[in-house]
């Protein structure tokens, strides 16, 4: 990336807090996001008060395809509602056509997320994240670039809608149409994306119960048997978690044994998880553990879609990994050197981890699928 762009950046990132140590420890504005009640109060950036306007405008800025260098691809282009905000891709393709080497990542309850993106340890808020689709080269996503930077801000600011959004959400500026805004106001939309209405939950409750193959399934997922909540834990079935609460972050990553090429520990060629930002070999093939919030509807699976089911998810980690035959990829993944030591050989009948799958679907929110508050606004 040239010069001229990473200094754009640094000044978009300054004005939004990118670095993500500044915080507010409570949520002042109940009115704009609605927490379930088995929910803690979510840790906000001091410098990017939430408040409906900046919420609202990040909604039509989330589904503008205006907001990409040539017009074609919005947020939402990757982050499907019905989808709990995936796209159903193996892997995403950007706005030039460029394949994405990884899978798009759901969105919901984005705002508990302690790092983002699959294995980048550097993206500590949702101001530095929004910098990757947004000013990425390699891969290309949305395609902004110091060539289009001005006719971008030109089309959001031609559209008077925007200026009434723009002058709403930071009422204190003369001129508030800036990237740095942008970012702040798509940021503010994605942390109210909140899913804690499942079946699970309303079990919870108390207002519904789950059936014989889902309690079974249940008890196998939180039990020493099949080991699934130690990395799919809390109330958001992950192991990266930060609230108002938190006074120690831990950012575990794994390795699951997806691939061992040839037996060398490699992965695909610039899909190596936390290895393409440490160069430790240690970091070979390790990835951010995912919210099982919604699994059913954010198929396939893993950080690359070579996985295209629940039923195969839980006959890969049944299996303590997975057995590529022949091909560039072939190896034996139950064989790397890094593989985490929860993900072992698991004797699990068909019966369990169908009854698995069954508990997992329990997790699906069909409230936040359809909520007309998070919907394309155009």
């Amino acid at each position: 990336m040239k010069q001229s762009i990473w200094l754009v950046l640094g000044l978009v990132l300054s004005a939004c807090g990118g670095g993500g140590t500044s915080v507010q420890d409570d949520s002042t504005s109940n009115d704009v996001m609605v927490l379930p009640a088995n929910f803690p109060a979510p840790r906000l950036p001091a410098d990017n008060a939430l408040s409906a306007e900046k919420v609202e405008l990040g909604r039509f800025l989330f589904y503008d395809k205006r907001l990409s260098g040539n017009g074609t691809q919005s947020c939402a282009s990757c982050h499907h509602q019905d989808k709990a905000f995936t796209d159903g891709l193996a892997r995403s393709i950007g706005s030039t056509e460029a394949l994405h080497p990884r899978n798009a990542q759901s969105l919901a309850n984005v705002v508990y997320n302690i790092t983002f993106t699959w294995a980048n340890p550097s993206l500590l808020s949702l101001e530095s994240q929004m910098q990757v689709p947004l000013f990425g080269e390699e891969p290309i996503e949305m395609g902004i670039n110091e060539s289009n930077m001005a006719e971008v801000l030109a089309r959001i600011g031609a559209d008077a809608r925007y200026t009434t959004l723009f002058q709403a959400a930071f009422p204190a500026l003369e001129s508030p149409i800036t990237f740095g805004n942008i970012t702040r106001a798509i940021a503010s939309f994605q942390r109210t994306l909140i899913s804690g209405n499942s079946r699970f939950d309303q079990a919870l409750q108390g207002k519904t119960q789950l059936s014989a193959a889902e309690k079974r399934g249940q008890n196998l997922f939180f039990g020493e048997k099949a080991e699934c909540f130690h990395c799919h834990v809390g109330f958001n079935f992950n192991d990266q978690v930060v609230h108002a609460s938190t006074r120690v972050l831990d950012t575990p990553f794994h390795n699951t044994g997806l691939y061992n090429i040839a037996g060398t520990g490699n992965f695909p060629e610039g899909n190596q998880g936390l290895f393409e930002f440490t160069a430790q070999a240690r970091d070979r093939g390790l990835f951010r553990a995912q919210s099982l919030r919604n699994v059913e509807l954010t198929a396939p699976y893993m950080h690359d879609g070579s996985i295209s089911s629940l039923e195969e998810v839980l006959e890969f980690y049944a299996a303590g990994g997975r057995v590529i035959s022949s091909g560039p990829n072939a190896g034996d993944g139950r064989m790397h050197p890094n593989k985490s030591d929860l993900v072992t050989l698991i004797n699990l009948s068909r019966q369990e981890q169908s009854d698995i799958v069954a508990f997992l679907k329990t997790l699906t929110d069909h409230e936040f699928v359809s909520n007309s508050a998070f919907s394309n606004p155009f």
